[in-house]
């Protein structure tokens, strides 16, 4: 339908919820927090509702380029215009934050202290994850990336654990000082050369110098790094979780790290190839690193929401693997491990909330057989971190192999390079199952801890919980089945991505890429 073309579903799915969130002061409740949840959730339902409708009626996969555009000139004084649109990089991930965000509400059920500061937040929070990934202005893109800052330091200042405010203050100095590294690369970007543009396909276009693409490729890899997070920008990340409640931790772990491995396909990449080409290498080491560092580090955690968010930091460097491989199948793999890792991130940390308000202890050697009660806690426990573990028929097996088989198969570097990062992401995938089997051993198998039974009530899961959980582990299955139900989604776009990427590299570094030609086409002599 005509009507339905021009209606700006980008826009709206951006303004509804912080819109609705203004309203929450006046809506009329007793002061328990009861109605005001209702509220939010259905704020929350029909936003993601909007988003998938804009998905079918107006979104054509087969399509890489930019689509649902929608451009209002806003400030025209600065050439500042609210410019939306979605391909296959971002749409994925606005139907995943529409998910995530309406899940976390949700799971903030039990939430009784500000209820109407909390759910504000929450819903402002919903409104500008979805603008991170929608906006094709870059001083609107960095006004969207600053907007979550206040949301997520107030949900960890109020609403977090014992040392709350050191992780709230961390959070803030971290990404903030991270922000200031976008602000200069962004600008620097747009006076280069000509009239001063803000417009991201603009910038895209320009023919930056080598030396001016690495400085802005540098700054870029600072600011987006602490997002994903990577090593060593990765600190704020596990006292962040340490602190905070279930919802946030399906915030921080289902969409904010996404962020960064968005934002470094969508700049670093797509905008200054000839610079990635350079820092491709480093992009594999600073991989391989987070994938050994945190595993081990994650395996000698006695605290549950770290050991949790050092798994999260392991897999966040299969990401920068897969996008470093100039592979089709490669970087394919690197979008779907971030989809994946949204949702199982989400479902464990959601889980670990649920473990934390039946046993008020996050300390492993102070739980133990307490699945002998919570056995539906329990089995969903299990579930969620076999699928962390890549356990075939979950998504991040899929995930995890595109990646292997995307970087082994490159052509963009030497075999003994490509043999020796193979051998040491498998000493990483080798590492998950141990720190996660000896986790699920430690919380619920053995002998109940005594002490614990006695001070506290061990129910099971409620209905409201599994229903949470079930949600997520739908797509998490069906991707893990079928995968080409995500990546039909934007493998044009990774193609339109890949390909300038691949011009820009060298003579082929290896004599046998031709037997790979479907998975990475030969480059050009050069």
């Amino acid at each position: 339908m005509p009507e339905l073309a021009s209606f700006p579903w980008l826009t709206f799915s951006i303004m509804f919820p912080v819109g609705m969130s203004f309203l929450i002061p006046f809506v009329p409740d007793k002061g328990d927090g009861k109605t005001i949840r209702w509220y939010a959730l259905v704020v929350g339902l029909i936003d993601f509702i909007v988003l998938v409708w804009a998905y079918v009626s107006g979104y054509d996969p087969n399509q890489g380029g930019l689509q649902l555009q929608e451009r209002y000139s806003w400030v025209p004084q600065l050439g500042l215009n609210w410019s939306v649109a979605a391909d296959g990089l971002s749409m994925p991930l606005i139907l995943l934050t529409g998910f995530i965000s309406t899940l976390a509400i949700l799971a903030s059920w039990p939430v009784s202290l500000k209820p109407r500061l909390f759910y504000f937040l929450m819903l402002a929070m919903y409104g500008g994850q979805i603008g991170v990934f929608a906006v094709q202005d870059m001083l609107l893109f960095f006004l969207m990336w600053e907007l979550e800052l206040i949301p997520v330091y107030l949900l960890l200042s109020i609403w977090g654990g014992k040392k709350r405010q050191y992780a709230a203050t961390k959070f803030i100095l971290y990404t903030a000082g991270g922000s200031l590294f976008i602000l200069v690369a962004g600008l620097a970007m747009a006076f280069y050369g000509g009239t001063p543009t803000f417009d991201m396909t603009a910038l895209a276009a320009k023919n930056y110098p080598l030396t001016f693409q690495l400085l802005a490729y540098a700054g870029f890899l600072i600011a987006y790094g602490v997002k994903l997070p990577i090593f060593p920008l990765h600190t704020w990340l596990p006292d962040a979780h340490g602190e905070a409640t279930a919802p946030v931790h399906m915030l921080l772990a289902g969409i904010l790290l996404k962020m960064g491995g968005y934002a470094l396909l969508r700049f670093n990449a797509g905008m200054l190839p000839e610079a990635h080409v350079f820092f491709g290498p480093v992009l594999v080491v600073l991989g391989i690193v987070n994938i050994i560092y945190a595993a081990l580090t994650s395996f000698a955690q006695r605290n549950l929401k770290r050991k949790i968010a050092y798994s999260s930091i392991s897999h966040m460097g299969f990401v920068l693997i897969g996008m470093a491989s100039f592979t089709q199948l490669g970087t394919s793999g690197a979008m779907l491990q971030m989809i994946s890792h949204g949702l199982i991130g989400a479902s464990l940390f959601f889980l670990v909330g649920a473990t934390y308000d039946r046993t008020h202890t996050l300390i492993l050697d102070e739980m133990g057989g307490v699945g002998q009660k919570m056995r539906r806690i329990f089995a969903m426990f299990t579930t969620c971190s076999l699928a962390s573990l890549a356990l075939p028929g979950m998504s991040g097996f899929v995930a995890e192999l595109m990646v292997f088989v995307g970087f082994a198969t490159s052509d963009a570097y030497t075999t003994p390079f490509k043999i020796v990062a193979v051998l040491l992401m498998a000493v990483g995938v080798i590492l998950t199952p141990i720190y996660l089997l000896s986790m699920l051993r430690e919380i619920f198998f053995g002998s109940e801890n005594q002490a614990l039974v006695a001070h506290e009530e061990l129910v099971d899961a409620e209905p409201r919980e599994v229903f949470i959980i079930a949600c997520l582990l739908v797509p998490i299955i069906g991707i893990g089945f079928y995968p080409k139900l995500v990546t039909q989604t934007y493998d044009a776009t990774i193609d339109r991505l890949v390909s300038p990427l691949r011009d820009k590299l060298p003579a082929l570094a290896i004599t046998d890429a031709p037997k790979y030609a479907r998975l990475a086409p030969p480059l050009p002599k050069s």
